[in-house]
């Protein structure tokens, strides 16, 4: 019985709102999904503590879609790491109304990710230090030059 209603929460954004289903989100059916409120999530309160002290990477903005007015929306990214591993990564975030209208698909931005865990979720990493991120690009864009 547990495990049912566990699989059907993971399930309740998918079939509240078709657009965040794991097809539609471009990530596989390992992705455990989008929690339909993450402050009442256990799990996803530990995750999102995690993102924001996770390695830091570039992500390439795809698409995004506004779960709520709060603003809180869903952000796919085609995300490269330092070490040259490539994912698509799904960011939960809360916007304010400015941060939203600047967003546009092909920006590049930086984002955390868990390392150990691998699960498609990153995070925006608005804390970090444009020297860092400059050097993360650096290394990037050196491994991709013939």
């Amino acid at each position: 019985m547990f495990g049912w209603k566990k699989q059907k929460l993971n399930n309740l954004m998918e079939q509240l709102r078709p657009d965040l289903s794991r097809e539609s989100l471009g990530v596989g059916p390992t992705f455990p999904g989008v929690a339909p409120n993450p402050l009442l999530s256990s799990e996803a309160r530990k995750r999102i503590a995690e993102l924001r002290t996770g390695a830091l990477a570039l992500g390439v903005l795809i698409d995004w879609r506004e779960v709520n007015n709060n603003p809180r929306v869903v952000m796919m990214f085609d995300v490269e790491t330092a070490d040259g591993t490539s994912f698509r990564g799904i960011a939960d975030e809360s916007l304010t109304i400015t941060a939203l209208t600047r967003l546009a698909p092909g920006q590049t931005l930086p984002v955390r990710y868990r390392p150990a865990v691998m699960d498609h979720y990153v995070a925006l990493a608005t804390d970090a230090d444009p020297a860092d991120v400059q050097q993360l690009s650096d290394v990037i864009a050196s491994r991709k030059r013939p």
